[in-house]
């Protein structure tokens, strides 16, 4: 089963729009992969859905982002992140993605994050963007 950390505007996207990042969480759903994440992008993904501009999206699904994280959280495996050196300069916070994924022994990174994608990878780990890991999925399905 592949293993892979979805950055957290993957997560938002897919929690609260749908599109192609809910396709990534119906498949952790479904069993097809496992979710990694980690404590700290736990507690991002709340900071970040506790957001002013996310309150309208939340009446609208009448749920709550305490209800998005716990169901996440439930769905994910939490993993240990990995000690590693400051790698994203720009945006330290990213590693915390890579610290994890490496913690998690990923197979992939999946973000729309530029700071990410033009590292390009991580120790082994591929870093790509959604519409690419749906379609490493959909070969890996046939």
């Amino acid at each position: 089963m592949i293993r892979a950390v979805c950055d957290t505007n993957i997560v938002v996207s897919g929690l609260l729009w749908g599109g192609a990042p809910a396709q990534a969480i119906d498949a952790a759903i479904e069993q097809q992969i496992t979710l990694l994440t980690s404590e700290i992008l736990i507690a991002e993904l709340m900071k970040v859905l506790s957001r002013s501009k996310f309150k309208p999206r939340f009446e609208q699904l009448g749920k709550s982002a305490e209800d998005f994280v716990a169901n996440y959280r439930a769905l994910v495996e939490i993993v240990i992140p990995a000690p590693i050196l400051p790698t994203i300069i720009a945006d330290p916070t990213d590693d915390a993605v890579l610290a994890c994924a490496a913690g998690g022994k990923a197979e992939y990174i999946v973000s729309g994050d530029k700071h990410l994608l033009m590292l390009g990878r991580f120790e082994a780990i591929p870093i790509i963007t959604i519409n690419d890991f749906l379609e490493k999925l959909a070969d890996q399905a046939e």
